[in-house]
């Protein structure tokens, strides 16, 4: 599915689900790991009592982690795409518990907390409401259902109401960071398009492009991103610098706005040259774009492969195409087939090896949501190749 950005009115609200389609089988290419991913996306949800997906699994102390609202609420479309690309009703079922049970834990206000369910005190969170729009505003698209369009629209006010007016989020940032200020919420610009989308709320639409036009000053003239990284004093992981491409990426494609994508394009044709021949990318980049480590970030490897296949389809220059099939062919080669651990078989890992610094000797619930959402996406453009 080519979308021609400028052309036809409309043509660029598309979502990574819908550019999947209703295909009702998997490609044989990937077919198996993508099953296995979803299987340990099955036990990672099993393992907890409540209906959310358990954060992580930890291969030190052999336990599952609590359930994780912001990755939860991601983690529902993905599930979707799953029930359309297989017509196995699992995976719907599944993501309707998920979406019931980040209802029962929204906060009063619309807000979701910080960090994973167990985390005490509780306290809202900006870029974890964000995540859970996502799913919340999927569920409602898929049934129709008011209870899911009124959480995702309570959800949305507060963001709104939360944003100062250079369109920047200051107050109820995470309360495991410390940077002041994240240009990673591009994705929770992109979550208050998916509210707009089922709602027509101007003022959604108005508060995602303000924190977009404030995301693209913090760009540098080599693509690399000012306030990406978690922490004050840090260089950015692959996986932040990926949020924030990703969240201007969808919101361009959504607003059909060209600017937007050409930014996203900067950095992502970057990120293309300093891919390495056995396909995987380093975990941390400076704003020279030169590695301070020698790990792969698997999490942001899935996303960037994402990043790339959507431009692929926006400008149908292979690069893009080859660049993530490539990706995807190296994230494949650090997953589990064989393990007799749920915890294991199936899941990806924060960082290749293990012992990497993201997400240090677990299986992370994201890491197997973006390597499947990258799969599926590859597979579908390979139809469209064919």
């Amino acid at each position: 599915m080519k979308i021609t950005i400028g052309g036809i009115a409309g043509a660029g609200r598309i979502s990574l689900a819908d550019a999947l389609g209703n295909r009702k089988s998997l490609n044989q290419e990937n077919e198996t790991n993508i099953k296995a991913a979803m299987g340990w996306i099955a036990s990672a949800q099993d393992a907890t009592p409540d209906g959310g997906v358990s954060m992580c699994y930890n291969v030190l102390t052999r336990k599952w982690g609590a359930s994780y609202p912001e990755t939860t609420g991601y983690i529902i479309p993905t599930m979707f795409v799953c029930f359309h690309a297989t017509g196995d009703d699992e995976y719907k079922q599944r993501a309707l518990r998920m979406a019931d049970w980040e209802i029962s834990v929204q906060m009063e206000s619309g807000a979701f907390q910080s960090g994973s369910l167990d985390t005490a005190p509780r306290k809202p969170a900006i870029f974890n409401t964000g995540q859970v729009l996502l799913g919340l505003a999927r569920a409602y698209k898929e049934t129709k259902d008011d209870k899911y369009q009124r959480a995702a629209e309570k959800a949305a006010t507060w963001l709104v109401e939360s944003q100062d007016d250079d369109g920047v989020w200051r107050r109820n940032l995470s309360t495991v960071t410390t940077n002041p200020v994240h240009v990673y919420n591009t994705r929770t610009a992109w979550a208050l398009l998916q509210a707009h989308s089922i709602t027509a709320k101007e003022a959604y639409l108005d508060s995602a492009v303000r924190n977009i036009d404030w995301a693209l000053t913090q760009q540098l003239d080599n693509g690399w991103f000012e306030n990406a990284a978690f922490n004050i004093n840090e260089y950015p992981l692959l996986h932040t610098i990926a949020y924030t491409i990703r969240g201007i990426l969808e919101c361009g494609i959504y607003l059909n706005n060209k600017v937007y994508i050409d930014a996203t394009r900067k950095s992502a044709d970057v990120l293309l040259q300093l891919q390495q021949k056995g396909g995987s990318l380093y975990g941390i980049y400076n704003s020279k774009w030169k590695n301070t480590v020698g790990w792969s970030c698997l999490v942001g490897d899935a996303q960037t492969s994402v990043i790339w296949l959507r431009l692929f389809e926006i400008t149908q220059d292979k690069k893009y195409f080859d660049a993530a099939r490539n990706m995807n062919q190296y994230l494949k080669s650090t997953q589990d087939l064989k393990s007799a651990n749920q915890g294991i078989r199936g899941g990806i890992k924060g960082s290749q090896p293990i012992y990497g610094g993201y997400g240090r000797f677990n299986y992370l619930n994201w890491a197997a949501k973006f390597f499947v959402d990258a799969l599926l996406l590859e597979n579908e453009l390979q139809r469209q190749i064919e």
